[in-house]
Parts: structure tokens; sequence; C-alpha cells
């Protein structure tokens, strides 16, 4: 079982109000609406208190709707979260975004966390080849696209000349292709790779170093649709698109503590530890949201929960085949987390080939580590590791990293721990966008959101924050009510 747990303020991330770290009180509410008017306005319910919901929940807020928001954790941020471990605040894993992501980015904004999770200020990722011991860094330059990559790749130590030659040429044909073709989403990565001149050397060193981690899927395992999308947009679109940015606290300052500041300035009613057990229609046409003793009247209801858990809610009749939500697969991902007793690692993070490792970050200074290094491993589509015993994990990882980091020969391990997200994200498996549903159903006033609904994304913090912005556009417009202020994707890229 993951530990849970809610992490303590950190410097300069301010406290929010109400009552066991809920949002707004009932009496607060009801008096807010007296004093300014809104006891008229439409009422929301959105269930899940991951990003999507969190931004559904701000977006219909701030058009004027009368917002509640209810979890069934006692946090929010869903599967981007932060727990404590002794002294430790860790996050259950290692999140990172990209400059394209500008949903993501008006979502940090919006929460007033843009400055705890900055940006590289040019593409740079350290990838070592642990079977060669050799280093090589992906780097952009200013130049404009294809060109910003050019030199980056010709100097890439960990292919041949012929191979880099080929991997241009792969590039300029992903580049031809249309991400939102339905003929792309029932193919797979790896057999286009293939077809495009790609070795397994090539597809190992560059290909899936990108993919698995965006993805959650070796590219044999994965839509070439969502590839195309990724790459494209991430590579092949503006110079700085694939510019790397991460939280330099724990997740849960942003997504949980400033959250839940914006939710209350919202005005939105946040209540956690809070289980739906049923949505249904009322006989005037609304909804009736169920919790364990309440029952809570809305116009509009935003689902933003996984699709298993959306389908056990959905009530009958809102979706043509409810089942094929049962279809969309799950995938694991895998979090490592080491603690020594000095400095075994000079750069904040890098990626590893030839190696089971694949990404290692530098946690210290955000974990609140006062002595000694803490280093996060993110081991993506994690299948065959993902129940595998601690101690089994420790033989494996220890060794490898002493394999790539001399000064951890000698280094006490402090602290060796284990954190599993099994059905971390959607699997991005052929055919899989046939099965994403859109953000409305066939019922009036009812939305879904999450990072596995239609967002044209694989399952990242982008997705989710564009589900939730989706779902509450598509209610705003259904009742009639101002849209200016939502993120617009396309004006933002």
């Amino acid at each position: 079982m993951q530990p849970s747990g809610n992490p303590p303020l950190r410097p300069g991330v301010p406290d929010c109000n109400g009552r066991g770290g809920e949002g707004m009180r009932d009496d607060d509410m009801r008096s807010a609406e007296e004093a300014d008017g809104q006891a008229g306005r439409g009422a929301a319910v959105v269930v899940g208190g991951g990003l999507a919901g969190i931004t559904a929940a701000l977006s219909l807020a701030d058009a004027g709707l009368r917002v509640t928001l209810l979890e069934g954790r006692p946090r929010l941020g869903g599967l981007a979260f932060s727990f404590k471990r002794g002294e430790l605040t860790v996050d259950n894993g290692q999140h990172v975004y990209l400059r394209c992501c500008t949903a993501y980015r008006w979502f940090l904004d919006r929460v007033d966390g843009a400055a705890l999770a900055p940006l590289q200020e040019r593409l740079d990722v350290p990838v070592l080849d642990a079977d060669r011991n050799r280093l090589g860094r992906l780097r952009r330059t200013a130049l404009p696209v294809p060109l910003h990559l050019a030199a980056s790749l010709a100097t890439y130590p960990h292919l041949s000349l012929a191979e880099r030659a080929n991997v241009g040429r792969a590039a300029l044909a992903l580049k031809g292709l249309d991400p939102a073709d339905p003929r792309l989403d029932g193919q797979d990565f790896g057999s286009w790779l293939a077809a495009h001149g790609q070795s397994a050397r090539a597809i190992e060193a560059l290909w899936d170093l990108v993919g698995v981690a965006t993805l959650n899927a070796v590219a044999g395992d994965s839509s070439l649709g969502l590839a195309a999308m990724v790459f494209k947009t991430g590579l092949l679109s503006q110079p700085g698109a694939a510019d790397i940015g991460w939280a330099h606290v724990p997740l849960g300052d942003i997504h949980d503590t400033l959250a839940r500041k914006a939710l209350d300035s919202a005005g939105v009613r946040t209540e956690l530890k809070t289980r739906v057990t049923s949505i249904s229609r009322t006989e005037n046409g609304g909804w009736q949201v169920e919790v364990p003793g309440e029952e809570i009247q809305a116009d509009t209801v935003v689902l933003a929960v996984p699709q298993h858990e959306t389908h056990d809610l959905l009530p009958e009749g809102v979706l043509d085949e409810p089942d094929r939500l049962l279809d969309i697969d799950t995938a694991p991902i895998l979090n490592i987390h080491v603690v020594y007793d000095r400095k075994v690692l000079r750069r904040p993070f890098f990626a590893a080939i030839g190696s089971p490792v694949q990404w290692v970050f530098d946690r210290t200074d955000a974990s609140g580590l006062a002595e000694g290094q803490y280093l996060a491993l993110s081991q993506s589509a994690a299948q065959d590791e993902i129940d595998a015993p601690v101690s089994a994990l420790r033989e494996r990882y220890l060794p490898e990293l002493e394999r790539m980091l001399p000064a951890a020969h000698g280094a006490e391990v402090r602290d060796f721990f284990v954190t599993r997200e099994r059905t971390a994200t959607f699997a991005p498996t052929p055919g899989v966008g046939r099965l994403r549903p859109g953000a409305r159903t066939k019922a009036p006033g009812l939305y879904l959101a999450g990072a596995w609904t239609a967002t044209g994304w694989p399952a990242t913090m982008e997705s989710a924050v564009r589900s939730g912005i989706s779902a509450a556009e598509a209610a705003l417009l259904a009742l009639d009510r101002p849209r200016d202020h939502l993120f617009d994707a396309e004006e933002a890229a």
C-alpha cells in the first residue's frame, strides 16, 4: 500500500482557510451569497479533486456558478501528490511538463504556482549510456524547427552516423502525419519506426527515451496517433516546445495547498474525504449527487474521476456504449527513492540507456532533506516490476546507480523505498483513441473530465487540465454563460 498524507507548509506557500483542511464552510457560503446577491446563480458539482476536477471547478466558479468540489481522498491533486516519510516530504512520483504544455502552465499561473515549477531556459537532457560509460546530451539551439535540434543530433554519441541520418528522415516523415487521423490510432508506433529505417538502438536511445516517459509505453505498445502527437508537438512545433519544467517543491504544495487556496478564493466549496455514492436525475431535470449524509442538488455535474469509477457512477443511458470505458486499460509507473549520506549526483537529473534505470532526479532540496542526497527514479511502463518486492528492487537498482554514479561507491544508503502507481495512466495502446469519450454525454448537464478523455494528449498533467477546461466550456455553453475567461489552447499555442 502506498503511503499517503498531506505535506507540511513550505516557506512562501500560504495556508488555506476552512475546517479540517476543507474549503469554504456552508455558513460562510450562505453568508457570501446573501451579501453579494449570488444566491440565484447556477449550481455545479465536480466529482474528483485531481487536476481535471480542480480545473473544472475553478473555470465554472470563475464564470459565476456556485460550485461544490467533492474528493474522496484527504487531499487534492489526484495522482500527482506528496506525502510525509519521517522528516521528508516525498512526491509519489516524479512529474514533469514541457513548455508546450500550455494548459498546465495556465493552471500553474491560476493557482500562483508557476514560480515553484520553473522551466529550463533551453532544453538540455543529459543521457548516460551505462554500458559504454558515455554521456551525451539532447539540447536545442535558438534556430527554427527542425534546425533547433540538428546540432545536438549530429553530435549525439549514442547513435551511429547512419542512425542519426535515419532519425532525421523519420522525424520529417513524422512531421507530415496528422495525429487526429483515426487510421493512425489503430497502428503501433514501433512498426512505423521500423518501416522508416529506425534500428533497435535508435528506438532505445532516442524514440523510447522520450516516448516511454511521455506515453508510459514502449513504441511497439503505443498508438501511432498519440506518438505522432507527442513528437510533433514537443519536438517539431516550436523551438522551445520541449523545454522541461518540474516542481522544485513538493507537488502537494502546488496541487493541494495552492489549489485549495485558489478554490477558496473563487468561492468553491471543497469537501475532502467525501466519496460520491450515486448520481441521478431529478424530476425538474437537474441532478442529485449523493454522498454519505447529504444529497446535493445541481444543474451541472462534472465527473472527473478515473474511467472505471466513472463507469460505476454513470446513470443509465448517458453514453451509448458505457462498457467501452472498461476497455481503456491502465499502465503502471514505479518510483524508486534512494537517500544517500552524501552527494552522488551533480546534475538536477539525467536519463539513462543501457540500464533498467530510466530517469533520475535530485529531490534533495524539494523534500526538505537536511543532509545527504535524495534521488528519485521514475520507471515508466513498469508492468514487469510493479509488484516486485522492495528487496528485489534494491538488489537490482542500487548496483545500477553505482555503475553510473562513481560517487555512489561507498556511500551509505540511509533509506530505500518504493511507491507504486499501478493505474498511473491509461494505456496508450493502438485503438485507444476510439474508446476515449469527449466531455459531453447524452444527458444535459452531465460532463466528463480526466486525462483519459478525448483530449488528443496522452495521460499527462496537460491532458488532465485540458479535459477540465473542455468540460467547463461545454457546461457553460449549455448554460449560455460567458466563456471568455476560459483558457484557449489554440490561442496560447
